[in-house]
């Protein structure tokens, strides 16, 4: 049985290492340079915290998950801004987390299930190949109990 989110927020707070709750205004001002919409975990987690490192502080957080400012496009997280096109990767794959070493999970914003997007696993080495960029949660919370719960890179175990 999955851990309802907000028990997640909580032990977030509690035992690791958040930053300051976004505003409403700074979701609607990122929602507008982005051009798509928080869906209800990531907006949940946004308004309790924007951002944060689980386990470790930096630079040894094997989890840093981007405040709204940091949040850009994969292509641009792994290669930097001037390869901002999609030569570099889908226009619809954002970077929410760094987990070290160019690595980055990714939300998919052109899918959806159950109105929540995918986490995707975006291995540097392998993109923009997609095929090989495995989906590993089935939205944030279910990567955010995953990563609480079996540590660094628990799909690489799997």
């Amino acid at each position: 049985m999955a851990t309802p989110l907000n028990s997640l927020l909580e032990e977030v707070s509690r035992e690791h290492f958040p930053h300051p709750p976004a505003t409403p205004e700074e979701l609607e001002e990122f929602e507008q340079r982005v051009g798509w919409r928080l869906d209800p975990d990531l907006r949940a987690f946004y308004l309790h915290c924007n951002g944060a490192e689980l386990i470790k502080r930096l630079p040894d957080s094997p989890y840093r998950i981007l405040p709204l400012s940091k949040i850009v496009r994969a292509r641009v997280a792994i290669f930097g801004k001037k390869n901002d096109d999609d030569a570099h990767g889908p226009a619809s794959m954002w970077a929410i987390c760094d987990v070290q070493d160019g690595n980055y999970l990714l939300v998919d914003v052109a899918r959806q299930e159950n109105g929540r997007y995918p986490v995707i696993d975006g291995w540097h080495e392998a993109w923009p190949d997609t095929k090989y960029c495995d989906q590993i949660a089935t939205c944030f919370s279910d990567f955010l109990e995953r990563a609480l719960r079996d540590g660094q890179a628990y799909w690489l175990n799997e």
